[in-house]
């Protein structure tokens, strides 16, 4: 009998046809086949649970399409990847050892796959970032061309609220967290003597929810009834009545803020635990500081937005009453609710979209000037001053709101008390360039265009802290004039300023200094002429978020139009530069700018692991002028001792590379 069954196991393994090697491997094709199976499992679960609640019909294409946007793409991780080291120990097995061979990059495919090098993973937030940037992009020119005259040009009203709706999620969830994010990946282990960060697999993670995400973003213009069309902020209860679309919304969040808490938790992790010798707190490089700041709020605030998107998923698809007051009959939501949840992260939000920036630009003004940041420990502190004040203003997005009058006037003190902190970077960054030895290259042009566009988006913001000036223009275009000032003068200038200074640490080749003086100048001049009229209409009563306008706002708007369409082809500069530099440009030397930092102490590209030995840090990362001053060393901790200028010992694989 045994011998039966011994026969008949072997019969069943010999005819048993195992998966190809490609299917059974991590990677793009059993990715695709496992967003199959995800989708079968949706049409599956969904068809089951209707039929035994004897709900008709069975098949529905909403009930598919929800429970499908959360089963494809964690299908498409598993099979890309992402979870198999864990699912391997998850399963009771021995653990693996770590071969690293999925570990740093060594052509372009490696890419175009799961990564657990800090470095890649970086690349890919940057580029992949980049991509939804001129996504957002395209559909800002299309909103400029819908409003060059007055009048309906080739965009419905609805059509066109899809398309600035998804237009501002695009750039502010997909772009500008995560390309700081990207950013900050590369150089912050780096930065702080670290071979990789805390929690690569994790790292690897984070990053594939972003294009997933992105994904899904976009395929809500396919939804039936239209694409996400209520605003970024997404209010209810108009968000809980809106088509299909509006579910696309609320699940890119989840996706984008699992992935920002991802990175922020191993940020800190990385921060807290994994400095070289000798790094103490105020010995870090403030972008160090920038980051541990910004961490800190996203782990804090980020969980609020996905409550608030949850509870919208729950009211819509089985049908919770959380925000749906007023709709019908019995229905007892708060409206209002919706708006404090969202803003208490939405405000630290803004915050989570400068605060990188601040770091990039103290790192570029003291190299650029040769001069020591002014204030360096004040400015440590006001980045937690503003983590801590950041949570203290949320309602002055809400005075026009219907909200209790009373609590109008203490959001109205915090907020013009939180410009304390941000005036005295300002301020720290001026005494820094006085007197300064100044280069005026790309990275230094940008970083002093961010200098101007911000301060005049901080002035408008403290108008906007006033409640009777508030209440004036809270629908016009003057809000609109004063977050792009922000956000784009702002954020992005830094963003390009960033790109531009450690371009030749990520790729090792030089950029063409002259296109990036074009861009910065075309870049700065066009964005003030789009965004600057936009005050003035705004003061004199032009409604935002509309389709079409009176006729007496046609010539400026006709203006901004024309100047949005060359600000927007500027960038095409940028991206030829980007890619003609990355694939032939001069080959870069290990310190460019004669930085003092630990980025800057090993090759460009740095080796695989960052350092072939552990860096000792014996001073200040920003002693320029101080002779003598040595930021690191590559000695053992009992051997370090500060060295002169210049003769700053590495081993032999960390030399210059021509």
């Amino acid at each position: 009998m045994a011998t039966a069954v011994s026969e008949a196991a072997a019969q069943t393994t010999r005819t048993r046809v195992p998966l190809p090697p490609k299917l059974r491997a991590p990677g793009w094709y059993r990715a695709a086949l496992c967003e199959v199976l995800g989708l079968g499992f949706a049409f599956g679960i969904t068809a089951l649970i209707r039929w035994l609640q004897h709900i008709h019909p069975v098949i529905s294409g909403d009930a598919v399409t929800t429970v499908a946007l959360f089963t494809v793409p964690l299908a498409f991780l598993l099979g890309i990847g992402t979870c198999d080291y864990w699912l391997y120990w998850a399963s009771g097995r021995r653990t693996r050892p770590e071969d690293h061979s999925g570990h740093g990059a060594h052509s372009w495919r490696d890419y175009f796959r799961v990564n657990t090098d800090h470095k890649v993973i970086g690349i890919q937030y940057t580029v992949t970032s980049f991509f939804f940037l001129f996504v957002g992009g395209l559909l800002a020119m299309l909103i400029r061309v819908q409003l060059a005259k007055p009048g309906m040009q080739f965009l419905t009203p609805e059509e066109y609220n899809g398309v600035f709706s998804v237009h501002a999620t695009v750039l502010i969830f997909l772009f500008v967290i995560p390309v700081f994010a990207g950013l900050a990946n590369y150089v912050l282990p780096l930065m702080i003597g670290a071979p990789d960060m805390a929690f690569p697999r994790l790292n690897a993670l984070s990053y594939w929810l972003l294009p997933l995400g992105g994904a899904i973003m976009l395929l809500s213009f396919l939804a039936p009834g239209g694409s996400f069309a209520s605003g970024w902020t997404a209010y209810a209860p108009l968000s809980t009545t809106m088509p299909l679309g509006q579910l696309f919304f609320s699940i890119v969040v989840q996706f984008a803020g699992f992935s920002s808490i991802f990175t922020a938790l191993n940020f800190l992790v990385t921060i807290i635990t994994m400095r070289a010798p000798g790094m103490s707190f105020f010995r870090m490089p403030l972008l160090v500081w920038a980051n541990f700041s910004t961490s800190l709020l996203v782990v804090i605030a980020t969980p609020f937005i996905a409550a608030s998107q949850f509870f919208v998923l729950l009211d819509r698809a089985l049908g919770f009453h959380f925000f749906d007051a007023f709709v019908g009959a019995g229905k007892n939501g708060n409206v209002l609710m919706y708006q404090h949840v969202f803003w208490f992260y939405s405000h630290p939000a803004v915050y989570i979209m400068m605060l990188p920036g601040f770091g990039i630009i103290s790192e570029i003004l003291a190299v650029k000037s040769r001069k020591p940041i002014f204030g360096y420990r004040m400015m440590a502190f006001s980045l937690i001053a503003i983590v801590v004040l950041g949570f203290t203003v949320w309602a002055h997005h809400m005075f026009v709101s219907g909200m209790s009058p009373w609590i109008r006037i203490p959001m109205m003190i915090t907020t013009a008390i939180i410009a304390i902190p941000t005036g005295i970077k300002i301020f720290s960054w001026l005494a820094t360039l006085w007197r300064g030895v100044l280069h005026m290259d790309t990275p230094m042009l940008f970083a002093l265009g961010f200098l101007t566009m911000f301060t005049l988006g901080g002035i408008s913001g403290v108008m906007l802290a006033m409640i009777p000036f508030d209440i004036h223009v809270s629908q016009t275009y003057f809000i609109v004039a004063h977050i792009h000032y922000v956000l784009f003068g702002g954020s992005l200038m830094t963003i390009f300023a960033g790109v531009y200074y450690w371009f030749p640490k990520m790729t090792g080749r030089m950029f063409d200094d002259r296109l990036g003086r074009w861009h910065f100048w075309m870049t700065f001049i066009f964005a003030n002429l789009t965004f600057g009229p936009m005050h003035l209409i705004g003061i004199q009563g032009m409604p935002r978020r509309v389709a079409e306008y009176a006729a007496k706002f046609a010539d400026w708007n006709l203006f901004i139009s024309v100047c949005s369409w060359v600000l927007g082809l500027s960038m095409l500069i940028f991206l030829y530069n980007m890619i003609v530099s990355w694939r032939g440009g001069p080959r870069a030397v290990a310190n460019p700018w004669r930085g003092l930092t630990l980025e800057w102490q090993v090759s460009s590209p740095p080796p695989v692991f960052n350092f072939d030995a552990v860096p000792t840090v014996v001073g200040g990362p920003y002693e320029y002028g101080v002779p003598g001053a040595v930021h690191g060393i590559f000695k053992p901790p009992t051997e370090a001792t500060p060295l002169a200028a210049g003769s700053l010992s590495r081993p032999p694989s960390q030399e210059t590379h021509t």
